[in-house]
């Protein structure tokens, strides 16, 4: 009887405990994808495009 008690209990605490380490290991995880996203044209397209632009003002 003690034992089949004790089995019904440790699922609910694996289940609980499994859902606790996802949480902190995506808690966890440093990379956060929007701090690497690209903002706009780099120095190398402002360099390639600024001469084809000034070309166009003259």
């Amino acid at each position: 009887m003690l034992i089949a008690s004790l089995s019904l209990l440790r699922q609910p605490l694996n289940f609980v405990a499994s859902k606790w380490q996802k949480l902190l290991s995506i808690a966890g995880n440093p990379y956060r994808p929007e701090l690497h996203y690209m903002r706009g044209p780099g120095p190398k397209w402002h360099a390639k495009y600024q001469a084809s632009r000034l070309d166009r003002r003259l």
